[in-house]
Parts: structure tokens; C-alpha cells; sequence
């Protein structure tokens, strides 16, 4: 399986999961798992095969999805662009497979974190994707278009600093390209928008659904397979920590029970699998381990 594309259908429609590139977060268990007991979480990480002392770094990949219905052809998320040496792989990706940026008509934007927006805009500063509409919740553009209080996350004032600047510069050229939804909605056919806030003020996760089949992109709702296990542990970087435990149980429970095959941003490439029950919390069977 390549790390850079993986095709596959929901249903009629068509699909390729892209990589922009990856990053290495350092320090993972002190990013991903902020609130977690110390005791607890060196039980589990030592179940996953992690030493809590050894585990230095989490490679995470920052894929984009592509959908075409047949009528649309839709972009979710636009990776991380020029941000790290070794991101900024999705339009090359794209053309390898034979997609031209002019051919995308919708962008979905689920957040305004680095990852997700960062190739909006091309190296001019024009609109990576000449010929979309790009669609974000109204919550997420009123908190990053206007001077965004990151007091709460427990993160540097480098990173705060990184967030704003980033946001600024890759949300503002694409404004007349912009579309606002403040409600759950179809954005395309057979496409709907799910709000799933709490990560950021309006993230939001996408609902694909063709032919009886279904997929569910939940963004960064869960950033680690070990959020499905437990998951009340939140991240230093989620906005409002209570309110990412309840949307994250809400919508594991919802994937769980429709058997529904689920797209996570941070998981290992290309983040498909499914979500399934185990106790109290739920387990990630990503789709390499199907029968």
C-alpha cells in the first residue's frame, strides 16, 4: 500500500485518500493525553507495545480526502502546505493521480488548525483551488478571522503564535471563495456536514453516504487509536476539553453502532477502519485487519 494515495468507494462514489506529507509530533504522550493518570497511561501505553520513556515521537500523517460523486468532485482538508520540510506533498499527490487542482469544485474545510487548512493557497497567495467554493462552519471562521483567545490550551505562545499566523494567512485570501453553514446541512449531494465542536469552537466532521454505504471523516475528533479506548483523555491543543469528550463519545458510539467505515486524520496511514465496542469505551480496527 503506498503511503502517498489510497483509492477506494463508498458506495458509486469514487475516493482517494492523498497525503500532503507527515510530521513527527515529539513527545506524543504529553500532547495527545494531557489529562491522563500517570499510572493509567503507562498501563495502556504499555499494552499498545509504547514505553512511556522511549515514546519520543508519533508520526502522524496529514492526509486530504477526494470525492468524486460523479457530479462533484470534493476536497476535505488541504493539509499542512509549506509549513514543515515534509509536508506540502497534495498537489503533486493530486496530479499522480491524475487530478488537476482547477478540476476540484468544493473544498471542505473541517478546522482551522495548520494541518487542515495549510494548502489553501498556492505560493502566490491565491486560492489553491481556483474553481471551488470552499465550505467551513460559521463558528470556525468568526473564531480564527477574528483575534482568537488561545489562553486555555496548554500549549508554548510559539504554538499559539503558529495557530494565529497560519490561520490568518491561509483564510483570509480564500473569503470570496468562502461559504458559511451554521446548522447541519448536505453540502453536495450524498455529503453532509456533522457538527462536532469542542476540538475547535466549530469543527466539524463530514457524513459521505452512496448506495446504502457510508463513511464518516471524523477529523481530529480522536487524534490516537488510544482516544477510542479512552476516551476522556483530551490533547493540550483541544479548545474545550469537556466538551471533545462528549462530541467524541456521542459520534464513536453513532460510527460504532451504524458499523460505519471512519476516516481519522492522525491515525496511521490512510486512517481507514472501524469502531468498534469494547467495554465501557471502543477499539480501532483499521481496514488492513479486515477479513
Amino acid at each position: 500500500m503506498s503511503n502517498e494515495s489510497f483509492p477506494f468507494k463508498v458506495g458509486a462514489f469514487e475516493c482517494i485518500v492523498v497525503s500532503d506529507g507527515a510530521f513527527a509530533y515529539p513527545h506524543p504522550a504529553k500532547i495527545f493525553f494531557v489529562n491522563a493518570p500517570r499510572e493509567r497511561l503507562e498501563q495502556v501505553l504499555k499494552k499498545h507495545n509504547l514505553d512511556p520513556e522511549l515514546w519520543e515521537q508519533y508520526v502522524s500523517p496529514y492526509p486530504s480526502l477526494v470525492i468524486n460523486t460523479g457530479q462533484r468532485r470534493v476536497l476535505v482538508d488541504t493539509g499542512a502546505g509549506s509549513l514543515e520540510p515534509t509536508t506540502g506533498r497534495l498537489i503533486p499527490n493530486l496530479k499522480a493521480e491524475g487530478i488537476a487542482s482547477k478540476d476540484i469544485d468544493t473544498v471542505i474545510l473541517t478546522h482551522g488548525h495548520p494541518d487542515h487548512i495549510g494548502g489553501n493557497i498556492d505560493s502566490k497567495g491565491k486560492a489553491a483551488f481556483p474553481n471551488a467554493r470552499y465550505i467551513m462552519w460559521k463558528d470556525e471562521w468568526d473564531f480564527w478571522a477574528s483575534n482568537p483567545d488561545l489562553a486555555e490550551l496548554k500549549v508554548d505562545e510559539h504554538i499559539k503564535e503558529v495557530l494565529i499566523t497560519v490561520a490568518r494567512n491561509n483564510l483570509l485570501p480564500i473569503q470570496d471563495q468562502l461559504d458559511l453553514i451554521d446548522h447541519e446541512t448536505e453540502i453536495v449531494p450524498g455529503i453532509r456536514a456533522v457538527a462536532t465542536p469542542g476540538h475547535t469552537p466549530g469543527h466539524m466532521a463530514v457524513a459521505i453516504a452512496s448506495d446504502s454505504k457510508q463513511l464518516l471523516y471524523i477529523s481530529d475528533v480522536a487524534l490516537h487509536p488510544i482516544h477510542l479506548e479512552q476516551p476522556d483523555w483530551y490533547a493540550t491543543v483541544d479548545f474545550a476539553p469537556q466538551q471533545v469528550i462528549t462530541t467524541r463519545r456521542r459520534l464513536l458510539n453513532l460510527a460504532a453502532t451504524e458499523k460505519t467505515l471512519v476516516l481519522a486524520f492522525h491515525f496511521p496511514f490512510p486512517g481507514l477502519g472501524h469502531v468498534v465496542q469494547k467495554g465501557e469505551g471502543w477499539q480501532w480496527q483499521p481496514i488492513d485487519m479486515m477479513l
